[in-house]
């Protein structure tokens, strides 16, 4: 009788231990990676990096992986999107007839499907070249391609790629329904012997601790009134984020139905111009080059400062008033860039 409750006791200390040792290695793995995947199978891996010395965590975009800038769509039938949540930086522009476009940059991160995607305009390829991106994107038009061949930039053109780079959806209308993804991007690279990593700094400094702007007026609510969409960012005090909203709909991703969030909101003002090129289609240029007045907003507060970038190819510097450069939250921004005109509000 004795022999058999040790027998019970042993048997169940071995399954115990077993439950334990399982459960322990799963939270090593959640240490080093993190990911999700969405219902319709849209896989998404974020990297984890530690500091050597002290094993803190880095930033999120930390290390020298190569930058990925997709130009993004953002007309009626492209929209929602997908993939902006996971994009390091997202500035959003004029392009032609008061419409808006984006270029998401993507680095430490692994993304089935981004899009819809569209073509190349020349203030997006100055931010490609300052983040030291592969440029990707679906056509152009004339004087961005040309700034595509004469900065000879990495890159993968829709109209130009195999097949296997870009590929439509039924779900949207032509010619708003490109997509591409990451390992489709990379796959690609290779086969261009286009370089994956980079020496180049990122473009924002971001920092792991928290960076509060005491000194801020609040801003639970920035609005930036493009002409045709009148784009709208609440503060959620829980999430310590910026949920976008167009008009008085709020924004979602196309595939995950997570809503359009940022941690961090940088406004430039730069003027932005139109062109005599393309027959006369109201393209629009930016006037980004130099000192721009601006603002840095995040977890619930604003502060004014200073965009200063001294060429097509040169980082911008984002500083407060006091001339030194700003600390920025680890997490997701998104870089308005709006006429001097515009009446932004920050309440």
């Amino acid at each position: 009788m004795k022999t058999k409750v040790l027998v019970t006791l042993l048997f169940i200390v071995i399954i115990v231990c077993g439950v334990l040792l399982g459960i322990k290695f799963m939270q090593e793995q959640t240490n080093q990676t993190s990911g999700n995947v969405s219902e319709d199978g849209n896989s998404v891996i974020n990297v984890v990096l530690k500091d050597e010395e002290d094993n803190k965590p880095k930033s999120k975009y930390a290390g020298n992986e190569r930058t990925i800038a997709v130009v993004i769509d953002n007309v009626g039938d492209a929209v929602p999107q997908t993939g902006l949540n996971e994009a390091m930086l997202v500035y959003e522009a004029y392009v032609e007839g008061g419409l808006t476009r984006f270029l998401a940059i993507y680095k430490n991160v692994s993304l089935d499907t981004i899009g819809p995607t569209r073509s190349a305009r020349p203030c997006f390829v100055d931010y490609a070249l300052e983040n030291d991106s592969i440029f990707v994107h679906y056509g152009g038009s004339e004087r961005g391609l040309n700034d595509v061949k004469n900065y000879k930039i990495d890159n993968a053109n829709g109209i130009e790629s195999p097949a296997n780079v870009f590929w439509r959806t039924s779900k949207k209308k032509a010619p708003h329904n490109a997509l591409t993804g990451t390992p489709n991007i990379l796959a690609y690279a290779d086969k261009k012997g286009y370089r994956k990593t980079t020496t180049e700094r990122n473009v924002l400094n971001y920092v792991t601790d928290p960076v509060n702007l005491e000194e801020g007026i609040v801003a639970n609510t920035v609005n930036v009134p493009y002409s045709t969409s009148k784009v709208k960012f609440v503060y959620n005090a829980e999430t310590e984020k910026y949920e976008r909203y167009v008009g008085d709909k709020i924004r979602k991703d196309w595939l995950t139905g997570e809503t359009i969030t940022a941690k961090n909101i940088i406004i430039t003002f730069a003027e932005n111009y139109t062109t005599d090129e393309d027959n006369g289609y109201g393209r629009q240029e930016i006037e980004n080059i130099g000192s721009k007045d601006g603002y840095y907003i995040t977890n619930g507060k604003a502060i004014n400062i200073k965009c200063d970038k001294s060429s097509r190819e040169a980082r911008t510097v984002y500083k407060d008033l006091n001339g030194k450069e700003i600390e920025v939250n680890d997490g997701n921004t998104f870089i308005q860039i709006v006429p001097p005109s515009m009446k932004v509000t920050i309440e």
